[in-house]
């Protein structure tokens, strides 16, 4: 890892992508604002090794303690800070195949940390299966102003192509703790709706009964014009999804602002 990253008086900076330190790289970028703790994970799916985080102030559960005659003196519960629902996830298509980094040829990757502006940058140059080429620009900023506030501002612009680009921006209660001693949810859902382009989930933490809303709103741009278009909602127990799509020529760019 030493080497990988440049440092200047107010970023980190990552230039090419090395998969191997993803989950490194996911805590060294993170954001924080007092209120939430978001570990840069990428917006869009990726199936390599990532850890999921996203993390609220103050709200823990009990977890059991796995005990044995190695552990004694160890105490029956412990408490634990909770991954909370997801609110990052877009996922995104092209022409019908899925952007994911681990299965495409990276052509170029960068990543910034902005501690001066409170900003996490990543753009990066891909090419899918079949020769399509895609550039992507994401910036993640949570609020200090208004802590319970992130924006996400997501962007994708064909290089080589004209054809159709997919965004499925979706919030997702049910997640777990990688560290959870029985593999148990530690959230119950308690309500759900969505109406226009926003969507919310209602959950409260097993035993403590910490409540929690998890909401998003979007809107859509091209070229910088927001513009309207038809979604499609897919809605389970935990997740609400909305799928946005829209045809593009090159050298348009398609932006996703998630709220």
């Amino acid at each position: 890892m030493a080497g990988h990253y440049r440092q200047n008086p107010w970023s980190i900076i990552e230039d090419g992508f090395d998969p191997s330190l993803q989950e490194e790289a996911e805590s060294i970028f993170s954001l924080g604002n007092g209120r939430i703790g978001q570990r840069a994970n990428f917006e869009e799916k990726y199936s390599g090794n990532t850890l999921q985080g996203n993390y609220l102030a103050g709200i823990y559960y009990p977890d059991r303690t796995r005990v044995g005659w190695w552990k004694n003196g160890y105490p029956e519960y412990f408490a634990k800070v909770l991954n909370a629902p997801n609110w990052i996830g877009i996922d995104v298509t092209v022409n019908g195949q899925e952007l994911d980094l681990n299965k495409c040829k990276i052509i170029e990757f960068r990543r910034e940390l902005d501690m001066k502006e409170g900003i996490l940058n990543r753009t990066f140059l891909a090419e899918l299966e079949g020769g399509d080429t895609v550039k992507v620009s994401s910036k993640r900023f949570l609020s200090m102003k208004h802590n319970e506030v992130g924006v996400i501002k997501y962007s994708v612009t064909p290089i080589n192509f004209d054809g159709e680009i997919s965004f499925s921006p979706y919030i997702d209660a049910g997640i777990m703790n990688e560290d959870a001693n029985y593999d148990e949810y530690f959230w119950e859902i308690l309500d759900s709706k969505e109406e226009q382009n926003e969507a919310y989930i209602l959950s409260k933490t097993l035993k403590t009964e910490f409540h929690v809303c998890t909401g998003m709103k979007v809107e859509m741009a091209l070229n910088d014009f927001l513009i309207d278009t038809e979604k499609e909602v897919i809605r389970t127990d935990k997740k609400i999804r909305y799928s946005y799509k829209t045809e593009v020529k090159s050298g348009d760019t398609f932006t996703l602002f998630k709220y």
